[in-house]
């Protein structure tokens, strides 16, 4: 017998310091190197974007991969890699944390709706507020001083 899963997970993780240095004009090369990334590890990318400071990342992943390892691949690679590349100017590398969100399938078109229109979700809110409300929205207990 085969093993069939579908684990959509939003990942959700920010700039050291929240610092806005991920211009708009480079985020696509980003977004393709992170979407390789993903693939060599058999997750399949539903959906990838972000803001000057952080990202959601609407994926299933692999079931063979823990979701720490998995952000912890993306994190250093990609830090390495917009380093290395000079992608973004002034970029100090990810934030200590990450969000992690699971999600029913039946809510996947909902939630890439929403990652796909983060530009204009965050002329309204910032993303202290945003994460604070998945927090809430997924029941996480959380510390205030630490989302800072």
């Amino acid at each position: 017998m085969s093993t069939y899963t579908e684990l959509l997970y939003q990942i959700v993780f920010s700039t050291y310091r929240r610092e806005r240095t991920m211009t708009k004009e480079r985020r696509k090369e980003l977004f393709q190197y992170i979407y390789e990334i993903l693939e060599n590890k058999n997750c399949h990318l539903y959906r990838l974007n972000g803001v000057e400071d952080h990202l959601h990342i609407v994926t299933h992943i692999n079931p063979t991969i823990s979701i720490s390892s998995l952000v912890k691949d993306i994190k250093l690679a990609s830090s390495y890699w917009i380093k290395t590349n000079k992608i973004f100017k002034n970029f100090n590398g990810w934030q200590e944390g990450y969000g992690a969100f699971t999600y029913s399938i039946k809510e996947k078109d909902r939630l890439i709706e929403y990652v796909k229109n983060q530009e204009q979700h965050h002329k309204k809110t910032i993303y202290k507020d945003e994460l604070i409300l998945l927090l809430k929205e997924h029941g996480v207990d959380y510390d205030e001083k630490y989302l800072d």
